[in-house]
């Protein structure tokens, strides 16, 4: 039987033989790759899976989450369809890009989801991803 692998230590080798980067970089020989040598070019057949798209979204909202707690604690304090319009806008634009949506998140404090929903929907972000505000803001109408 052969001896067991040292995950760590091995995780250590390769952090500090590939490096980070926290975004897209292509390596060497031109492939782009990602975080520590992680090759994600498709002229190689690379990419990631479902399986850790899934993980890097779920880390994300995390932090958007906290974020959104800091800075709009009264979000959690919404409906459940009315919290997803939030975290959906906030993950698409930043919480920042969020904030810049001042009439809108006044009307959704007073419960006005519908008046929320049509001022939402004559911004430049409606304008931009039209189909998709279309969806978010369905979900501030309890569609």
């Amino acid at each position: 039987m052969g001896c067991i692998l040292n995950l760590s230590k091995l995780e250590s080798d390769l952090f500090d033989d590939e490096g980070y980067r926290k975004s897209a970089y292509q390596d060497h020989l031109g492939f782009w790759t990602i975080g520590i040598g992680t090759l994600i070019d498709e002229r190689k057949g690379a990419g990631i899976t479902v399986d850790e798209a899934k993980y890097l979204l779920r880390n994300r909202l995390v932090t958007f989450f906290a974020a959104m707690d800091q800075k709009m604690p009264w979000w959690r304090d919404q409906p459940e369809h009315v919290q997803r319009a939030l975290a959906n806008m906030a993950y698409q634009m930043g919480v920042d890009g969020l904030l810049g949506f001042r009439n809108t998140l006044a009307l959704i404090q007073a419960g006005k989801y519908d008046q929320a929903a049509d001022n939402a929907m004559k911004s430049l972000w409606a304008r931009q991803t039209p189909n998709r505000a279309k969806k978010v803001t369905d979900l501030l109408r309890g569609k």
